[in-house]
Order: structure tokens, then C-alpha cells, then sequence
């Protein structure tokens, strides 16, 4: 038998939860529902997701697609003009105006003008954007400064997304834990050191973005952007009242380090919210997701991809109180997106 079609099954006999509906009703505050990543829509069919929405208790879906100009109202149009409430659909500005003083802010008052209920900022800010002289753009360059104002001035939010998984800027060898991911998806890493900063250099970047912009409300997506410290995580959001997380597309992450996660969430029970980055949605996935945030179920699959993309763990669920629950699920994005 080959190593890779090892697929041990466990043997423990634990408690098994389904919970198929959000004990309150929540909002997914971090997906795609647009053409951006994919190239044709994520959804094919808005009314069945609607329906699956109302199945699993999700009132509404924040659509991080929304790019600008025409792809944006076209996102407009298929969702929060189609559905009121029901879909809040992000920008992007358009990085190869950086060069062009006052541009970047002025692409953010117009989609905010047209409907954009915030900015969504990707990771290629730090890892592949460059200026006119070839030099990399990380997210505290003081040029974004006046984008960075304009989002506070707007009341607007902005997501961003900085780095990805730490193992991603590792070597992919023997000692690499997302080596599968990365043999199947070899332009993930992040590896060359000559090519792209550090993982560290780049945390150090958005920190230092966040604490230089304490009028502007900050979602640092994805755990922090680092899901893998915590400590981190905590010790920013002590120290910038304007930094929220979100856990999408993370739990594999934070399901392995439970109690360290739960305390996160309950020393900051405002400043957490839900979040799924899975498109499209299935009502299998929110179940999951669900089951961690909801119980205390031990060892159960974040995945059921076989072999699991995100790592070949299982993970354990937070079991958080009811009140922090209405908070994460709902009530902390709510306040964010000015709802």
C-alpha cells in the first residue's frame, strides 16, 4: 500500500451532534457569491440558495465579490438589489491605481456610493503587488493611507486578508503538516524567500496598519490571519479596539487548539464573528460549522473531503454559551456593517 492512500478510520466511540440550524439566526459574514474567483457566478441559482439560507437560519450572506464598476453593480444587481437584506456585497479597488494620488479612495466613495457595504482587501496586497518600481506593497505602505481614510470617513469596514496558513512558507518537504495541499496546489506556497516576505514580516505589516488607522474598523478575516497564534491574535485585539476577526474558513485551525480558542472568544465576545468562506454554501458545511461553534463534541471530521484539503486532523468543538453564540453568529457583524 501506497503512504498516500493511507486512510486510517478512528475507533473511538464519541458523542456525534448534528445541528443543522444556527441556534439564532446568523450571519455568514465572509463568502463568495460572485464571479471573481471562479470566473462564472459561484451560485447558479440565488433562489435555492435562499432556500437553503432559511433552512440552516442564515439571514444573510456578506458577498466579498464585488470588485468595482461594472462587475460590481452586476453583483448588486444579482443580489442586494434582487434581495434586499438578504446579501451585502464588498468592493475591491483596483491596485494598478496606486500610482495615481487620491485614486484608490476615490474607487472606494464611488462603489460605496453605488451600494458597496464595504472593502474587501485579498492577500495579493503583500504577496504579489508591486509599484511602478518593481517593489512589493504591504498593507502599512503609507501610499494606502488616504484608502485607509476614506473607509473611516465612509463608516465602511474593511476585510482584509493578509499572508495565509504559516506551513505555506514553509519548505513543501517531509516536515511540512499541509504537504498534500501543497503537492496538489503548488503556486500556494510561499516558500521563496527571494519572491515573497516572510510570514512574520507580513503579520508585522498588518499590525502595524491596524495601529496607525484606529478610525478605521478592521475584520482581519480568516482568525486574525493567524489561526496558528493565537497568543498573537489575542494580544492585537487588547490593543486596537478597531481590529475584529472573523473564523472563516479556519476551523480546522482552531478546532485542534479548543480550549485556547474558547478563551480567545470569551475574553473578546464582541469582537469575533461567523464566517464560512465555503462556496458555495451546502448545508452539510454550515452543519459543521455550527457543530463547532455549538457543542463539545470531541474528534469529529472538519471536512468531508478524504483526505481533508485543510489537514489530516479532527477537531473538537467550542460549546460556547448562548449569549456569546447570538453575539458571533450575529450581533457583532450587525454592529460592524452598521445593520
Amino acid at each position: 500500500m501506497e503512504l498516500s492512500e493511507y486512510r486510517p478510520r478512528t475507533r473511538l466511540r464519541v458523542e456525534e451532534s448534528h445541528v443543522p440550524r444556527a441556534a439564532v439566526p446568523a450571519i455568514d459574514a465572509h463568502n463568495h457569491l460572485g464571479r471573481w474567483l471562479t470566473g462564472d457566478w459561484t451560485i447558479p441559482d440565488v433562489k435555492s440558495l435562499l432556500a437553503l439560507m432559511d433552512a440552516c437560519g442564515v439571514e444573510t450572506i456578506v458577498n466579498l465579490d464585488g470588485r468595482w464598476d461594472a462587475e460590481l453593480e452586476a453583483n448588486l444587481d444579482r443580489y442586494d438589489r434582487a434581495y434586499p437584506d438578504r446579501f451585502l456585497t464588498f468592493c475591491h479597488v483596483d491596485w494598478t491605481r496606486l500610482g495615481r494620488p487620491g485614486a484608490l479612495a476615490e474607487s472606494l466613495r464611488k462603489s460605496v456610493a453605488a451600494g458597496a457595504r464595504g472593502l474587501k482587501v485579498w492577500k495579493d496586497l503583500g504577496l504579489h503587488i508591486r509599484d511602478d518600481s518593481g517593489r512589493l506593497v504591504l498593507p502599512d505602505d503609507p501610499r494606502l493611507g488616504e484608502l485607509w481614510d476614506a473607509a473611516a470617513d465612509l463608516g465602511v469596514p474593511v476585510w482584509i486578508h493578509t499572508a495565509d496558513p504559516i506551513a505555506f512558507f514553509d519548505p513543501i518537504d517531509e516536515r511540512n503538516e499541509r504537504y498534500e495541499q501543497l503537492l496538489a496546489h503548488p503556486d500556494w506556497s510561499f516558500a521563496d524567500e527571494e519572491r515573497f516576505p516572510r510570514f512574520d514580516w507580513l503579520m508585522d505589516s498588518l499590525e502595524a496598519l491596524v495601529a496607525a488607522h484606529p478610525r478605521t474598523t478592521f475584520v482581519a478575516v480568516h482568525a486574525g490571519c493567524q489561526a496558528e497564534d493565537l497568543g498573537r491574535v489575542g494580544r492585537m485585539l487588547a490593543a486596537y479596539p478597531n481590529l475584529n476577526i472573523d473564523i472563516a474558513a479556519r476551523i480546522a485551525e482552531l478546532g485542534r487548539q479548543p480550549r485556547a480558542t474558547r478563551d480567545l472568544i470569551l475574553r473578546f465576545p464582541d469582537r469575533v464573528l461567523f464566517g464560512t468562506d465555503e462556496f458555495p454554501p451546502s448545508a452539510d458545511l454550515y452543519a459543521t460549522h455550527f457543530r463547532f461553534l455549538e457543542t463539545l463534541d470531541e474528534h469529529f471530521p472538519h471536512s468531508d473531503d478524504d483526505p481533508p484539503l485543510m489537514g489530516r486532523w479532527r477537531i473538537s468543538g467550542l460549546g460556547l454559551p448562548e449569549d456569546v453564540l447570538a453575539r458571533v453568529y450575529a450581533s457583532n457583524a450587525a454592529r460592524v456593517l452598521g445593520l
